[in-house]
């Protein structure tokens, strides 16, 4: 028996097929196994300057960023050691000396 693959929307376990679709009865999603297959590949992270970030690199923050919530600004030119690359919009997760832990996008950095 084929093992059919989760949903890529919303990880749910029961996909079922219906011809050459692959459907998510939880949240509706319908997808081709060829898209499942191009999705089981890694995700590239690329800073400003379009140089790969791998986790634990060091990167220096290009612009000024507001914190929100506060009134606190991340100035140009912050260095942030160590970053750990994750999934989603803000794609870097990181500790930044004064501000503490943190979500950055990788547009907003460039590589050390």
């Amino acid at each position: 028996m084929l093992e059919l693959p989760n949903c890529p929307k919303c990880q749910s376990q029961y996909t079922y097929e219906d011809g050459s679709l692959l459907i998510c009865p939880e949240c509706g999603h319908e997808w081709t196994l060829d898209q499942a297959n191009e999705n089981d590949e890694v995700k590239v992270v690329k800073d400003s300057n379009g140089n790969v970030l791998n986790d634990g690199d060091s990167v220096t923050v290009i612009k000024d960023l507001k914190v929100k919530g506060t009134s606190l600004v991340v100035k140009i030119g912050t260095k942030v050691k160590s970053i750990r690359l994750v999934e989603g919009d803000h794609d870097i997760d990181c500790k930044i000396e004064g501000f503490g832990a943190m979500k950055l996008k990788s547009e907003f950095v460039k590589k050390i």
